[in-house]
């Protein structure tokens, strides 16, 4: 097994276990390093850090950790904390032309229920966007592994019948991605793409990191040659030249396609790209599942791991 294989499956192993999660929790450093990947526990906490991030001109899309729900109570709460959050932000004047968005799962909003969990997930996701609506900005659905992404592509589709500015993400390991951007390069389509988060088999996804980075070249081609929003998610400097390069060959004009990165995650350079006149949109996650959170992204690539680790020493 390749090392960066033993890596993730262990750092896996560890996001399961209640022992490590309590230790880790309980720990007197956690709290400070933590603070740099997750914007708290609380929408108070979430908003706060989004008008930190607003100083310096960055964008910000918010995300309430939590997915696989099984329970309806909890999805029916987490639904309800999107709304809460929604208000708040437009409240704080932060909502407007999108400057705060929210990122939804759609299993974390009931799709993983045992009976009719694609349509509570979607009447969940209609009251979030009317949130949206109201506060004067956008949504992102979330896209989490293979077996769900017809049934989130779907979910898309109803959504944008009223609520056109909804955003996908697509995921560019999987060997479909590439397709499903020439389906989705359309005027008025907000694409955020990744590389993937998942363990998928290779029947599905690129297994090699080169073939994933190719990959994701040939859909951004598609999505910066098309006629809607580009969102490209990266922290690699070879794929953010590319995305410029690509824009730039296209008469993109610097509003017409953003930059995302994570919080935490090479926040000097989300502030160059932000100086340098460009969108620059960072993730925000929030909540009390941040340990999961954490060790999983830890888990995507050995290069998270190494900044979460070089974080203990630097702010850079």
């Amino acid at each position: 097994m390749d090392p960066s294989d033993l890596l993730r499956a262990a750092m896996l192993q560890l996001s399961d276990s209640d022992l490590v999660r309590g230790m880790v929790v309980r720990a007197p450093m956690s709290r400070g390093v933590v603070a740099r990947y997750v914007a708290g526990e609380t929408v108070d906490e979430a908003v706060a850090v989004t008008a930190e991030l607003r100083t310096t001109n960055r964008l910000a899309t918010l995300d309430y950790l939590g997915e696989d729900t099984t329970d309806r109570a909890r999805a029916e709460a987490t639904r309800d904390t999107y709304v809460r959050l929604l208000d708040a932000l437009a409240a704080a004047d932060l909502a407007a032309y999108g400057a705060a968005e929210v990122s939804v799962k759609l299993s974390a909003i009931g799709q993983a229920l045992p009976a009719d969990g694609d349509a509570i997930a979607l009447d969940s996701a209609r009251a979030i966007c009317e949130a949206a609506a109201r506060a004067g900005t956008t949504v992102t659905l979330d896209m989490e592994d293979h077996t769900t992404t017809d049934r989130t592509l779907e979910a898309l589709r109803a959504l944008r019948v009223d609520f056109p500015w909804v955003g996908a993400v697509l995921q560019a390991y999987l060997h479909r991605t590439e397709a499903d951007c020439r389906d989705l390069a359309t005027a008025g389509s907000r694409v955020r793409l990744c590389k993937g988060a998942y363990k998928e088999p290779p029947s599905v996804a690129h297994q090699d990191g080169d073939d994933v980075d190719l990959s994701y070249v040939r859909c951004l081609k598609v999505l910066m040659a098309g006629d809607g929003y580009p969102m490209v998610a990266s922290h690699d400097p070879r794929l953010l030249d590319i995305a410029q390069a690509l824009a730039g060959h296209h008469g993109r004009s610097p509003d017409s396609y953003e930059f995302q990165m994570l919080l935490g995650i090479r926040m000097n350079e989300q502030k160059r790209i932000a100086d340098r006149g460009h969108q620059m949109r960072v993730y925000v996650p929030f909540g009390e599942d941040w340990y999961g959170y954490l060790v999983r992204r830890m888990a995507e690539r050995p290069a998270n791991l190494q900044f979460f680790l070089r974080s203990l020493a630097t702010n850079d």
